[in-house]
């Protein structure tokens, strides 16, 4: 069975139901339900075929960065055999545990998400009562079939696809599929023209549950063929979107690795060209790759990257996939789901109209005979349990239960005419103390009205004429357009000797007035709106609900500002071709409602070719395809289901929308931050091949050894690099737009930066260093030292110890592109003076202690080789500080005396 047969069943009486798929009242024998299992299978959601876990983790091992890193390795431990020393064994073991150390921290994070499916399995019961062979049974879940008739009552939870053939007061809540906040009448009756499964009231769908009331249905589709397979069969399909930050990862690796391997193959030849041995010549072309791929990128992001998400959980936002921190800081569009997430998924009664005024419920007044009336219906006028003391049931009548007081005056409950879709009310009878009977009644106004004869008015009993009736149709008109649920009450006293069975007894009534029900705005989501509006992210609401009470919501937290809103229903959008949609988004303000799963990822995708970054919100099972095919998916942590959790990338554990304006902040902060710390790591990347340069183009000792630059890349460079990637975020974050889709985290100004111009004042300060400890010993142009010789050993420290200093200063110039460094307190950030204590504690160990000399070759250093570096290091910082000052400059002037800025933000 699929979604046509459900809508095929839906139209058909309850009888005719039966007879199409071979049942009858007393549900199936034990013979055709055993067939029927082994012809249809077990009713579970069967695991979509993923990639063994031992794939998984190969696939972290081969991405292209990896391949570039193991061949940078096996060409260490080739050169360690031919070469005998040199220290290359130990670069190719580091350059391996960098690898596995970021492939198995990856590995653990993808098979997590791989878990999803478990999650599914648990939404659906695992006992029902199902009646076989004329007599009810309990069984397994798993083993229901199309055509068995189900047992069911208030609280149980939907096995499979049914189509009703019995029902007593039932409601069911379909918020998990539809993501509609109001239970929905249930009914057994044939439902003529309807469109699809989910808007026919005589069809209950698996997961979803019922709320009151009780029913009788026929099992049409189980597994994988209900809707809520096909849900979790979307989720499961639907592959991994990759992030932002993970593209321009890559795009940043491919680039930089490309051009190291290019690089060594030149000077490889360049090295064979002059007569160098091919051994040195292959070294030679080992360093300048080695120098070249920013071995430290990795862990440093992944470090970063996680160091943000615990800020992120202080501020109650969880990440489970740690590129979607980025991410959420350069997202275009949020597309936001309503019931949970901008409400706080609760009823509550919000207004009333009763002796000819509207009155908020919340209000203090003089209340009088007309209030307490009203309130004695909301009370007494319900089918709720309340076992151990709560009252269980639906909502909305727990809502009016809890307007109404919370107690029952005493008044003894005498019977039901229980409620039906097609009246759209429902009366309770109670007798009370003295013995007197009455009849309370509560349900949609148009059917409540016509049965009303008078009204209560300043506790009076007033006739109910033509103008007041319409006065009342008038208040419920403007109730409904603010999105509020509307419900009449009202009541009579019964004749001592009236049983109170039928319909017949709801006539004669004394309406009470009316009542304004809502699911309320969450208390900071209006503020939340206006922070988002500020930061230039667009917020569009995608609810499976009323497209009025969305509008009305959207209106009230300040989502639509003008009368030019344009709400989309799913069955609009059904008809709407691929163009046409493109289009339609252009609206600036735009609410889509009574969305299914599949819309709702169809509009991700939408948005997605428009070039948008796409963050989803959601809570329900209907929300997990676009929560899982939007950039960033985000889940509410208390309301939501563990569907949508799994599919997400980012849960709220609060489930404030406001707490997304806070997670945005921080994935701003943290694309700066990589931004701050790529500019530290690609500096350094000039003076480790400079040196190399100078070897082959001037012939003279090589300045730096492979192991050398591995000190720094993935020793001093590391922990200030991370200092880095922890700064907080600066207040004008949240005052710029997003960037672009196509923007490049290694821009072109960023390149410049590095490379021509911190770069080079770096590598200055490492050759004149160089050469200061090689004058200092006599060395003359031509000599070519040993690799053993104390003089070269010097050279080469003070080469590696000029860059480690240089670096130092510039890891304080890079905190901000444009602001001097002094504008930004080193308590803001303790973390810097941690990474530059570090750095300079493992410098000292490297050229002060015994088994630093021998692993880097190098070799102690006088005071004067220090004093001649620092003021090097200096002038690369008074530099960087001019270069600052002249941007300011240029950025004061006047906007008529320059160019029209590019407004994209800066490096």
């Amino acid at each position: 069975m699929n979604n046509t047969d459900g809508v095929h069943l839906a139209r058909l009486t309850a009888a005719a139901a039966l007879t199409a798929l071979g049942s009858g009242s007393g549900g199936l024998d034990a013979d055709t339900a055993r067939r029927r299992l082994a012809e249809f299978g077990p009713n579970h959601i069967a695991a979509t075929a993923r990639r063994r876990p031992w794939l998984m983790l190969a696939r972290e091992f081969t991405h292209f960065f990896a391949v570039i890193l193991w061949f940078a390795a096996a060409l260490a431990f080739v050169a360690e055999g031919y070469t005998g020393g040199d220290g290359m064994a130990e670069l190719g073991f580091a350059i391996v545990c960098v690898i596995l150390v970021n492939g198995v921290f990856s590995f653990w994070q993808t098979y997590r998400a791989e878990q999803l499916l478990a999650r599914l399995r648990t939404l659906l019961p695992t006992r029902v009562t199902v009646v076989r062979n004329g007599a009810s049974h309990e069984v397994a879940a798993t083993e229901i079939v199309p055509g068995d008739v189900l047992l069911l009552a208030e609280g149980d939870r939907v096995p499979a696809d049914c189509r009703v053939i019995e029902a007593w007061g039932a409601r069911a809540n379909l918020s998990t599929l539809t993501g509609e906040s109001r239970p929905r009448a249930i009914d057994a009756e044939a439902a003529g023209e309807v469109a699809d499964t989910l808007a026919a009231r005589n069809l209950l769908l698996a997961g979803t549950t019922l709320v009151a009331g009780e029913c009788r249905a026929l099992v049409y589709a189980t597994a994988t063929h209900t809707e809520f397979g096909r849900i979790a069969h979307l989720t499961q399909t639907t592959g991994d979107t990759e992030s932002p930050l993970q593209r321009e990862i890559r795009h940043v690796s491919r680039i930089v690795a490309l051009l190291a391997l290019a690089l060594g193959g030149l000077f490889f030849v360049i090295g064979q060209g002059i007569g160098l041995p091919f051994w040195a010549s292959f070294m030679f072309a080992i360093g300048i790759i080695v120098a070249n791929v920013p071995e430290g990128l990795l862990p440093t992001v992944t470090l970063a990257l996680a160091l943000a998400t615990q800020r992120m959980a202080r501020r109650q936002a969880l990440v489970r996939h740690l590129p979607a921190i980025e991410a959420l800081g350069s997202a275009t569009v949020i597309l936001t789901d309503k019931t949970g997430t901008l409400t706080e998924n609760r009823m509550r009664v919000r207004e009333l109209f009763l002796g000819g005024s509207h009155r908020l419920a919340a209000t203090r007044w003089p209340r009088g005979e007309d209030d307490a009336r009203l309130r004695r219906v909301a009370r007494l006028c319900h089918s709720l349990r309340f076992p151990d003391g709560q009252a269980t049931g639906d909502p909305m009548e727990i809502a009016l239960w809890e307007f109404g007081g919370g107690e029952t005056d005493g008044a003894t409950r005498t019977g039901e005419i229980a409620f039906e879709a097609t009246r759209k009310r429902m009366s309770v009878l109670t007798c009370d103390a003295a013995g007197e009977r009455a009849l309370w009644c509560k349900g949609a106004p148009e059917t409540v009205l016509p049965l009303c004869t008078h009204w209560l008015q300043e506790g009076e009993s007033q006739a109910l004429d033509d103008d007041i009736r319409a006065g009342f149709r008038r208040a419920q008109n403007d109730m409904a357009d603010r999105g509020l649920r509307v419900l009449a009450l009202a009541w009579k006293k019964m004749a001592g000797d009236s049983n109170g069975t039928g319909e017949a007894d709801e006539t004669g009534l004394e309406l009470c007035g009316l009542v304004g029900l809502e699911d309320p705005p969450r208390a900071d989501v209006h503020l939340a709106v206006e922070r988002c509006r500020e930061a230039g992210v667009r917020i569009v609401m995608i609810t499976g609900d009323h497209p009025r009470t969305a509008l009305a919501l959207a209106r009230e937290i300040g989502l639509v500002r003008s009368g030019e809103a344009r709400v989309v229903s799913g069955d609009e959008l059904r008809t709407m071709g691929r163009a046409q949609l493109q289009l339609v988004l252009d609206t600036p303000e735009l609410l889509f409602a009574r969305m299914t799963a599949e819309q709702k990822m169809r509009v991700v995708q939408a948005m997605q070719r428009k070039g948008e970054i796409v963050a989803v919100t959601g809570d329900g099972v209907n929300d997990a395809p676009a929560l899982k095919t939007a950039d960033i998916g985000i889940a509410m942590g208390r309301s939501g289901t563990d569907v949508a959790r799994e599919a997400a990338d980012i849960v709220l554990l609060d489930d404030h929308f406001a707490t997304i304006v806070a997670a945005i902040e921080e994935g701003r902060a943290v694309y700066d931050n990589i931004r701050k710390f790529l500019t530290y790591i690609l500096t350094s990347n000039i003076p480790e091949i400079v040196p190399y340069l100078a070897f082959v183009l001037f012939r003279i000792p090589l300045p730096l050894t492979v192991v050398q630059i591995l000190a720094v890349d993935l020793g001093t460079d590391l922990l200030p690099a991370l200092a880095l990637g922890a700064e907080k975020p600066h207040p004008e974050v949240m005052r710029t737009p997003p960037r672009r889709r196509g923007e490049r985290l290694l821009s072109w100004p960023l390149l410049a930066r590095a490379y021509l111009f911190l770069g080079p004042l770096e590598a200055l300060a490492a050759m004149a260093a160089f050469f200061f400890v090689l004058d200092l010993a006599g060395w003359r142009y031509g000599d070519m030292l040993a690799r053993n010789d104390p003089v070269y050993l010097q050279a080469t420290t003070a080469c590696l110890g000029a860059i480690v200093l240089a670096q130092v200063v510039n890891l304080f110039v890079c905190r901000h592109p444009r602001r001097p460094a002094l504008a930004f307190p080193l308590r803001d950030n303790p973390l810097l003076l941690v990474g530059v204590a570090v750095e300079i504690g493992l410098l000292l160990l490297i050229v002060y202690t015994p088994a630093g000399n021998r692993l880097f070759g190098t070799a102690p250093l006088p005071p004067v080789v220090w004093l001649y570096a620092a003021p090097y290091a200096l002038l690369l910082g008074a530099a960087e500080e001019g270069r600052k000052w002249l941007l300011r400059k240029v950025a004061a002037t006047p906007a008529a005396a320059r160019p029209v800025p590019d407004r994209r933000r800066a490096p």
